[in-house]
């Protein structure tokens, strides 16, 4: 069983690398790659971040019970 530790800990990381990747690829589509893409990229980030995290904390307990739900052998 996972503790509240664990359950942080991958909420953090998951939703790092997601705030990461997905404020990236919406700067280059949006933006687009010249200029300042790092700086704008990293400010896009900085923005996402705190909002995945705790979204992150709320939502994977509830698809974690919902996926056990309908499909319990995995």
């Amino acid at each position: 069983m996972p503790t509240i530790r664990t359950k942080i800990l991958f909420a953090l990381g998951m939703s790092f690398c997601m705030a990461f990747i997905m404020s990236g690829v919406l700067t280059a589509f949006n933006t687009g790659l010249e200029g300042n893409f790092i700086s704008r990229w990293l400010q896009g980030f900085c923005i996402a971040f705190p909002i995945a995290f705790p979204c992150a904390m709320i939502f994977a307990p509830i698809i974690h019970k919902l996926v056990s739900r309908y499909f319990p052998n995995g």
